[in-house]
């Protein structure tokens, strides 16, 4: 690539510098719009300007980019002075450890006591055990109860017991209903993203008859991809990401910081199945979330293919792992509006920057 400075709004010159072959692959995914945005501050609002931007000529024009996935119809808008406005990001990742003692007296501290068990069983792990959802979401709607009660006390080893404990689980589901077949593996870290219990847990389901709508949605985009360009969606949407330096590779896992997040600093994994490798490379996001960029609240979602074959073409579709910072759990404004909700995803975080801090923390 050219000189230009590798940032979200220099996004359009970025591609165009690329060579041939990368430029023409990156249009057939995406669309780049530019707009710029104009306004006229008050004297009187200058102090507070200068106090939070610098300097009140950083705001009177302002360039925004809109970036559009044209497969999937993902789309995020980013404004460079947004990803650079001072963020009020709680560095602290741990909570107190009276809030933990707190946390080992709530209703998950005995999960054999207080919670259900599903009617084939519960499965343990080596650092988990599984309940059955009181209030569920799905026939096979299933609970990871931590035996750390800190969601963000968490090791390589146990984040891969948490998720091989889920899949355990999905096999006894499965055996009990063979319909059933599309897992979905989730972890909400905190209220603020969703979590109605603060003790440390994650959740699986196994759906009947076909997959979640979005998980669908993604699979009818890449199959109908394959067939008017003859490639795989997957590879090519890494080989984008990987041109513009927002991709990389490790032990066979692709880890990109997505240029069309569904929120701060999503970051997508894709691996040719739930391995070893992919399982180790989504803890070390995680902790890279958690030890180098201050997050203290995030979802994370793992998909795959489905566990038994079923008469829909799965082609390439690979296992996939999704995270997303939810923000600061002492902020009282919501990250998530109007715009998400049904229009585009407003994104003030750069995935150059994402990309450059979890390239560092994977080696």
């Amino acid at each position: 690539m050219s000189g230009t400075e590798a940032e979200i709004a220099n996004l359009d010159t970025l591609v165009a510098s690329l060579p041939m072959a990368e430029r023409e692959l990156f249009e057939r995914i995406y669309e780049i719009g530019v707009a710029q945005g104009q306004l006229k501050p008050p004297q009187s609002m200058k102090p507070w300007i200068e106090e939070h931007f610098g300097s009140v000529d950083k705001i009177l024009e302002q360039r925004i980019v809109r970036v559009t996935n044209l497969v999937t119809l993902e789309e995020a808008l980013f404004n460079q002075l947004r990803a650079r406005r001072p963020e009020g990001r709680s560095l602290v990742c741990e909570v107190s450890d009276s809030e933990t003692a707190e946390l080992r007296g709530e209703l998950f501290h005995d999960p054999l006591a207080a919670t259900p068990e599903d009617t084939f069983g519960r499965v343990r792990g080596k650092h988990c055990i599984t309940a059955s959802n009181v209030a569920k979401y799905e026939g096979f709607h299933g609970v990871i109860i931590f035996r750390e009660p800190n969601s963000l006390r968490f090791s390589r080893e146990q984040v891969i017991d948490y998720i091989d404990t889920g899949w355990a689980w999905a096999q006894k589901a499965h055996a009990a209903d063979p319909a059933a077949r599309h897992f979905f593996f989730m972890w909400n870290c905190g209220g603020r993203a969703g979590a109605s219990i603060a003790h440390g847990h994650a959740q699986v389901m196994l759906g009947r008859r076909r997959p979640y709508a979005k998980v669908e949605q993604l699979r009818r985009a890449a199959l109908s991809y394959r067939e008017q360009y003859g490639s795989s969606y997957f590879d090519d949407l890494y080989r984008v990401h990987q041109a513009l330096g927002c991709g990389f590779e490790k032990d066979g896992v692709r880890v990109m910081a997505y240029l069309t997040p569904v929120k701060e600093k999503e970051v997508v994994l894709i691996a040719p199945e739930l391995g070893r490798s992919l399982k180790e490379r989504l803890y070390e996001v995680l902790a890279c979330f958690r030890d180098r960029m201050g997050v203290t609240s995030f979802n994370a979602a793992l998909f795959l293919p489905p566990i038994a074959p079923v008469e829909e073409d799965w082609g390439d579709f690979p296992a996939i792992a999704r995270l997303v910072d939810r923000g600061n759990p002492r902020s009282k404004a919501s990250d998530i509006g109007t715009m998400e909700l049904y229009a585009s995803s407003v994104i003030s975080s750069d995935p150059f920057d994402v990309a450059q801090a979890v390239r560092e923390a994977l080696g």
